[in-house]
Formats: C-alpha cells, sequence, structure tokens
C-alpha cells in the first residue's frame, strides 16, 4: 500500500517603511560690522543667505580698519567638524585681510555656533596713493560630519609653488631650496608657544625660522672693547665693537683667519650676540627645543650697496657658522620680497624701501639686527631700520633681535600657514 503526505507550508511577508529623523543644516545666521580704527565704514548694506556673506568696506587712510564677525550654526542633528578654510585674495599690498576665530578641525555640535572675524585693513605703511584701489577675498569654510576621521594631516609646503603674489617660491640663487615672498604669506608656524615665519626650506629639506616678533630687550652685536685682538684690533673696532660672528676655530673648516675684503686676522673669540643667543636665549627655549638642527649659517662680508644678490649671496657663503641660533641674512631679507624687479638687490632696495616694504612680510617697524658685516669693514654691521631701509650700524649699538633657527627636515605639520591657523608641529 502506497500513501503520499503533503508537507506543511506557511509563508510570512514582512512589510515596513524607514525614514531619516536627523538632518544636515550646517549654515551662515549673521553677519556684523564695526569699525576698528579711522574712517573705514560700510560702503553698502551686509547681506547673507545660508552659505554666503557679503560686504563692502569703504577705506580712506592708511591704518583705517574694518571688523567683519560672520556667525556660523549647526542647526541640524548631526555633528560636524571644519575640514578647511581657504582665503583667496586678489594681490594689493595695500588692503590687508586677516581672518580669525573659527579654524580647521574645530567641531560644531548639534545647536552651536562660531564665528569667524574676517578684518579688512588700508595698509598704515602706504606712503604714496595705490595705483590698485581694490581687492576682493573669498573665505570658503568646508564642514563635514564629524566621524572622527578629521586629523591633523601632514603639510607638505612644496606642494603650493607660486611665481607671482604672496607665497612659496623656487630660490632662483640656491637650487633645490624654496623661499617665503611677499606681503603676507601663509608661512606662520607655531614654534616655543609663539608665532614664527618659515623663511625657506632648504635643499636639505631643513626648514629655516624666524621669530615673528623681536625680543623685548635691544643688545649690541658686540660691545667696544669686548675684543680686541688679530682682526677684531684694527682700525676703530676696539672702540666701536667688532662685526665678526664667531671665533675662528668655530667657523666650518677652522680657517686661521677671517678675511673681510681688505681686512684679515684671527679672531680669536666669539660675538657677544652668538653667546647669549646659544647660551641664555637657546636655554629659555622649551617647547619642540628637540627639532633644531645644528646648521651652517652664511657669515661672509656684504658689499654695501651692492647691484647683484646673486654676488652678494656667494659672498655671504664665503664664511660659514655651524651651530643652534643666529639671525637671518641680508640676502634673506631682500629675497622675501615679491617684487624682486624692484627690490632683488640691496642698492635698489634701499633705493625704494618705501614701495619694497608693501610687499615683504618682514618689515615690521622696528630697528633689529642682520647676521652678516659690511665688507672690508671690521667694526660695521647690517640692520633693517624701522623706516625700512638696510643700514650699517656700529656693532656696539644696541638694535633689536630676531632669532633664526633650523627644523630637522623630518617634520610633520598641520594647519594652512595662516596667522589664526598656522603651521603646528605635529611630529
Amino acid at each position: 500500500m502506497a500513501a503520499g503526505y503533503a508537507a506543511f507550508r506557511t509563508q510570512l511577508n514582512i512589510n515596513g517603511t524607514s525614514n531619516i529623523t536627523s538632518e544636515w543644516k550646517v549654515l551662515i545666521t549673521d553677519i556684523q560690522s564695526k569699525v576698528l580704527s579711522g574712517k573705514a565704514s560700510d560702503a553698502e548694506a551686509l547681506s547673507h543667505t545660508e552659505t554666503t556673506a557679503k560686504f563692502s568696506t569703504k577705506l580712506v587712510s592708511p591704518g583705517d580698519s574694518m571688523q567683519y564677525n560672520i556667525t556660523v550654526e549647526n542647526q541640524g542633528d548631526i555633528d560636524a567638524v571644519l575640514e578647511g578654510i581657504d582665503v583667496k585674495t586678489a594681490e594689493n599690498a595695500a588692503i590687508i585681510f586677516e581672518t580669525s576665530g573659527i579654524k580647521r578641525e574645530d567641531k560644531l555640535l548639534p545647536d552651536e555656533s562660531d564665528i569667524l572675524t574676517l578684518t579688512v585693513t588700508y595698509n598704515p605703511e602706504v606712503t604714496d596713493q595705490p595705483s590698485s584701489l581694490n581687492s576682493e577675498v573669498t573665505v570658503t569654510l568646508n564642514y563635514v560630519q564629524d566621524d572622527g576621521t578629521i586629523e591633523s594631516e601632514p603639510v607638505d609646503i612644496t606642494d603650493n609653488v607660486i611665481t607671482s603674489g604672496d607665497g612659496l617660491y623656487n630660490d632662483e640663487y640656491n637650487p633645490g631650496r624654496y623661499v617665503y615672498r611677499g606681503a603676507n604669506p601663509n608661512n606662520y608656524i607655531e614654534f616655543n608657544g609663539e608665532l614664527w615665519r618659515i623663511i625657506s626650506k632648504e635643499a636639505d629639506g631643513t626648514y629655516k625660522i624666524l621669530r615673528n616678533e623681536v625680543l623685548p630687550e635691544e643688545m649690541p652685536f658686540d660691545s667696544a672693547g669686548a675684543r680686541t685682538t688679530g682682526y677684531c684690533s684694527k682700525g676703530s673696532a676696539p672702540t666701536s665693537g667688532c662685526n665678526a660672528w664667531a671665533a675662528n676655530v668655530n667657523l666650518v673648516g677652522s680657517p686661521s683667519e677671517f678675511t673681510n675684503g681688505t681686512i684679515t686676522g684671527t679672531v680669536d673669540a666669539d660675538s657677544e650676540m652668538l653667546a647669549y643667543l646659544n647660551g641664555e636665549y637657546l636655554k629659555s627655549i622649551t617647547i619642540n627645543k628637540d627639532k633644531i638642527v645644528s646648521h651652517d649659517y652664511n657669515i661672509g662680508g656684504v658689499s654695501y650697496g651692492n647691484d647683484d644678490l646673486a654676488t652678494q649671496i656667494e659672498g655671504e657663503k664665503a664664511y660659514r657658522w655651524n651651530g643652534n641660533v643666529a639671525l637671518i641674512n641680508v640676502s634673506d631679507y631682500i629675497n622675501a620680497n615679491s617684487n624682486q624687479e624692484l627690490c632683488g638687490t640691496h642698492k635698489n632696495y634701499n633705493g625704494n624701501y618705501a614701495t619694497c616694504n608693501l610687499s615683504n612680510y618682514l618689515f615690521n617697524n622696528k630697528t633689529w639686527w642682520l647676521l652678516n658685516p659690511i665688507y672690508s669693514n671690521n667694526r660695521f654691521n647690517f640692520a633693517l631700520y624701522e623706516i625700512g631701509n638696510i643700514a650699517q650700524p656700529q656693532s656696539k649699538d644696541v638694535r633689536f633681535v630676531r632669532p633664526a633657527v633650523y627644523l630637522t627636515s623630518n617634520l610633520s605639520l598641520s594647519g594652512s600657514g595662516t596667522k589664526s591657523d598656522p603651521y603646528v608641529i605635529v611630529s
């Protein structure tokens, strides 16, 4: 006998719907202005949409300044973080734009707000009617969802080499070297808890940096009577101070004598400036001190009023000192100017300094020492004067100091290099 069985079977159908209850909504909600100085004013009414803010500033006299506070809110439900801030300006040395407040990696949580401050200034150093009367700025804030992936990404400053305006250039006088030029390039770096400026990235990969502000106290390069033998005994050097940076035994190659044009002799001791910077001052550096590397500094003489920067640089390289802290060269100051056609030699710079200062971020209305001695002279050094010319005080004179150091080539940086978001040493 045969029997058949039917299998039990039940079909289950599940239906459902889903909806997203969170909202991504980061937007501009306000823009306010205020006069910081002078006769600055709004040229038209302020306006904004959710993604744009618009202003127009009227500047009348050098020193006029206006501030704009732009409010950004997170009205959604999703955590946000600022992935990047991009500032683009038209090249005009007479008008300065600076941002502060919001910076990369800042978080913006739901129901929170933040303020971007944008300051517009008629360059106070302008002494003539500018040829260009207008300039524009565009600031882009790139907010993304905060999923924990926005970290301090290492940046390579050589990714953005330019040929005009403010920024990083190939140094045509030193192959493989890069230099910053212009009125206000993005070369700020945080070092020792202070703002410094990156002068150059050298061919060996090291970073030459300079303190953004002068040290508080003025001091001599070398006091009268501090060194009175050999090279420092000739002419008026015993009573005016000696302009040699370092003793012969401490120079690269340990030459038996130091020759500066027509003056030759043994230098038996380091300058007081060298001793101070590599003694008391170096001890005061407490943050990222391990990033400083001992490096060659060019200490050869420079002919006053010369009209050939390439020959000047070779003269600076005639003698080298290897150490931790020094000053910048005369050529560093000249090379920091974006108007090389007008300001690219010592002679041209001094002949046009009122204009040249407008396109050189190193100018700061102070008088401070440079590293090189005057050629064929043992008692005068170069210094940058407060009006902007490169002059020759006696070594015993007191002037301000801006220390320079080299940082290791194995440096990892984050940030954008602006004053409000300087490069930060990650490792």
